[in-house]
């Protein structure tokens, strides 16, 4: 009998739900937005637990799945965000998420200061310890906890746990509350200079200020945490006794959708945000370029950590205010109508500011060098091109941190669908990029895929071939010109606008 997994997929636009084969092959899923998850700083986790819930059960109604053959539940997602639970698992606030920033006062009286906006202290143990620091700009799990404490004592006094996302789903499964070394990595409160050791540091969580009781008990990556309660499993169909995973932040979700989990094989992930990371062998820091290797998946390697703020999101944004009457493939079309290089029309993404490859929260993003003669479908492309020139401006730091040149590099993620948009990509990047097959479900193909290496369906070195690729974007010479000239203004919009972006923005 086909074993399957329930997948669940917690992106900051909506939960997707489905049902994988402990291989990788989607059998069935569902996706689509809702309000009550579209908030870009806080998000109501009730909602994603009754939407996810309806979706599992209606792919065995009406989607014709066997709910007899789940052998297991996996769920992957945004991380740096935080839920204030009470001891059964239950929301007793709002999500906020890893855009609230409105415990910044809080972290930045505990750690802030005059080196790259840290303590010189702070940051010396932060480092030599855990790999990273919480950033004093408050966008991080933290500051969210320190808010709370500190600023709504009533959600705290009624709060047990704070739990990131996929480790809130995970407790909602079992009833167990459990997190690891990757799920609490965007706390940087474990010391990560030996994988093996389970458990907070706790001069870290000193100089963080946080409260100590409400972090949750940490398990090995990819154990199993518990079985399904009974009371969900006949909620939704499936089997009580189906096993429930660790929850993996999507990074590390992207690495084993991609199947790139060997050391320095790398992939890129163009979702809501975006990434550039692989597999690499031991703990490091680049402060500069919000760069660090985290805990992995649990096999003793590390993953490069980076993230660019806004990919997808840009031309979300895009589509509601200057084509709100189009298609994503009628402005893909629109885009492909313009030429290489946007008619040098340059799109700056920082839409939310930046994390990587400059941390700047205060930054936002612009049309530049606009003429009379622009058109609509030269600022279509320039997103395009826009989010692929701060990749090109991630992957140089990223090879320099790894070392090495990423050439291949798998792609997957919403944005990955696009033909025009993988094709820029390469071309910006002079990289071949592989597109894994069905890559709006990357995340979804990880749960199983993970279920099936806790349960020993699967070994690590299968993955690779395990995961199709259905497409292979090769870099055209006819636009490098083009494209290295605009690359070469691209960092210097930045640094040329920061005082002006702090002075508006900060």
């Amino acid at each position: 009998m086909t074993r399957l997994v329930l997948a669940v997929d917690l992106g900051s636009g909506g939960p997707k739900v489905g049902y994988v084969t402990t291989t990788g092959e989607p059998v069935w899923w569902w996706h689509e937005r809702t309000d009550a998850v579209t908030g870009a700083e806080v998000q109501d986790a009730e909602e994603w637990w009754t939407t996810i819930v309806a979706a599992a059960r209606r792919g065995i109604v009406e989607g014709g799945v066997d709910g007899a053959a789940v052998v297991g539940v996996a769920v992957t997602g945004q991380w740096a965000s935080t839920v204030p639970v009470d001891a059964s698992g239950r929301p007793v606030a709002e999500c906020l998420m890893w855009s609230d920033t409105r415990g910044a006062e809080h972290s930045g009286a505990a750690f802030g200061g005059p080196v790259a906006g840290y303590s010189p202290r702070a940051l010396a143990t932060w480092l030599r310890r855990s790999g990273g620091i919480p950033s004093p700009t408050g966008a991080d799990p933290v500051a969210h906890m320190l808010h709370l404490d500190r600023d709504r004592p009533e959600v705290a006094a009624a709060a047990r746990w704070y739990l990131e996302p996929v480790d809130y789903l995970t407790m909602r499964f079992t009833g167990v509350a459990a997190a690891t070394s990757m799920s609490m990595t965007a706390a940087w409160l474990t010391d990560n200079r030996d994988l093996d050791v389970l458990a907070y540091d706790p001069t870290l969580v000193r100089l963080a200020g946080v409260n100590p009781d409400r972090l949750p008990p940490l398990v090995a990556s990819g154990s199993v945490v518990g079985t399904v309660l009974p009371e969900v499993a006949a909620a939704i169909g499936i089997p009580a006794d189906a096993r429930v995973v660790t929850g993996t932040p999507d990074l590390h979700n992207a690495t084993v959708a991609s199947g790139c989990v060997t050391s320095l094989r790398p992939h890129l992930s163009l979702g809501t945000s975006a990434w550039i990371s692989c597999p690499v062998p031991a703990k490091k820091s680049d402060v500069i370029r919000q760069m660090a290797s985290i805990p992995g998946l649990g096999d003793g390697q590390y993953l490069l950590a980076n993230n660019q703020d806004s990919a997808g999101r840009a031309l979300e944004w895009f589509r509601a205010a200057v084509a709100p009457e189009s298609s994503y493939a009628e402005i893909e079309a629109l885009a492909a109508t313009s030429p290489p290089g946007a008619n040098r029309v340059l799109f700056t993404p920082w839409l939310t500011g930046e994390r990587s490859p400059i941390d700047d929260r205060s930054a936002r993003g612009g049309f530049h060098n606009v003429s009379l003669d622009s058109t609509r479908a030269d600022l279509a492309r320039a997103v395009l091109e826009g989010v692929a020139l701060n990749l090109r401006w991630l992957l140089g730091g990223a090879e320099k941190f790894a070392g090495t040149r990423f050439d291949p590099i798998r792609v997957l993620g919403g944005g990955a669908r696009m033909d025009l948009w993988c094709q820029v990509l390469a071309d910006v990047c002079d990289r071949t990029l592989e597109r894994v097959a069905d890559p709006l479900v990357g995340g979804l193909r990880g749960c199983g895929l993970y279920v099936g290496l806790a349960l020993g369906d699967v070994t690590a070195d299968r993955l690779a071939d395990l995961v199709p690729v259905d497409r292979v974007f090769t870099p055209d010479p006819a636009t490098r010109a083009t494209y290295d000239a605009l690359f070469r203004e691209f960092p210097g919009l930045h640094a040329h606008n920061k005082r002006m972006f702090a002075r508006l923005n900060g």
